[in-house]
């Protein structure tokens, strides 16, 4: 018997079904279930594709956070000098911040104890949110202290914000707290070119006399280091006693004319001779006059017996040693 006339005899009737009607939409067959899996199977890997593909877009991106800016200082390596938070730029800074709401652009930090945070980069801004009052938005890693001090120095120089004094202020400390065991190492590690480090560090380490005759030691400048350095060397009393004597004026110069002054006195700078008066006992006086041209200063004495004489040699000559 043929297959057709065999089927012809099934009653489809006893299942519900006709030879002659078609499936109904709400039944499925074997084989189209096995289709309709197949498919919610490829759905899902596409959808799983897609996903892992936005979650690659973030790979090594770190979250960031809104902190408390009192639970944020700053590092033991901050090289933000106090002016520069009293600077005209620091001013605009705090103000766009204000207007904002907050720090648009996330500063750096670590994790340390007490549930508190260090600053690895973004100080003013830190500090500008500080004196606002307001939160602070911050990226959170954990990095050990060469990382940190890299990464802020790389930072500060990209951004070209430090001024030369403060660069080789936090070079110069983290050499002197054995961060790095030589400036060379400094300079492989912070990817800093080692002559540039040097005029860095010889900066910071110029005489306090020298640092403190400028209105701010943020006007001090890498040209300025060789010069400076080597008249202190040929004559280092005349450029101190200089330095001594425009640390003290009430106002001072700007800072390329106070360089001149240091090197070659004059300069509308320093000072013409000064005389200070001297009253004693016993009618003894004297006169001091402060030569900071020619740093020369002679002393003039009256009225002073035989006796005092020892004592004011033996001052005169602890003042020169």
């Amino acid at each position: 018997m043929a297959l057709k006339d065999k089927a012809a005899k099934i009653d489809f009737s006893a299942i519900g079904l006709s030879p002659n009607k078609p499936v109904s939409q709400g039944s499925k067959t074997a084989i189209g279930m096995h289709a309709d899996a197949l498919f919610r199977d490829e759905r899902v890997a596409e959808e799983n594709s897609q996903l892992k593909a936005k979650l690659d877009a973030f790979e090594g991106a770190s979250p960031t956070r809104i902190i408390d800016a009192k639970l944020i200082v700053a590092s033991r390596w901050a090289n933000r000098h106090e002016l520069s938070f009293q600077t005209k730029e620091f001013s605009q800074l705090k103000a766009e911040i204000e207007s904002a709401g907050g720090n648009i652009q996330p500063i750096k930090v670590r994790p340390i104890i007490d549930g508190k945070f260090e600053i690895i980069f973004g100080h003013r801004r830190h500090r500008a949110c500080l004196e606002l009052g307001i939160p602070v938005l911050a990226t959170v890693v954990d990095v050990d202290d060469v990382k940190l001090f890299c990464d802020m120095d790389r930072e500060n120089r990209e951004r070209q914000s430090l001024r030369p004094y403060e660069t080789g202020v936090m070079y110069a400390r983290a050499l002197d707290e054995g961060l790095f065991p030589s400036a060379r190492k400094l300079a492989e590690a912070a990817s800093i070119d080692l002559s540039q480090l040097g005029k860095a560090l010889a900066l910071a380490r110029l005489p306090k006399e020298i640092i403190e005759s400028f209105a701010s030691p943020l006007e001090l400048q890498y040209r300025w280091v060789s010069d400076l350095n080597a008249a202190l060397q040929k004559d280092p009393d005349l450029i101190l006693s200089r330095a001594r004597e425009l640390s003290k004026l009430e106002t001072k110069d700007v800072g390329a004319k106070v360089f001149k002054a240091l090197l070659h006195g004059g300069g509308g700078t320093v000072p013409p001779p000064r005389k200070v008066k001297l009253l004693g006992r016993s009618g003894r006086s004297g006169e001091l006059i402060f030569d900071v041209a020619k740093g020369h200063a002679d002393v003039q004495l009256k009225g002073i017996t035989p006796e005092l004489f020892d004592e004011i040699e033996a001052a005169i000559r602890k003042a020169l040693s």
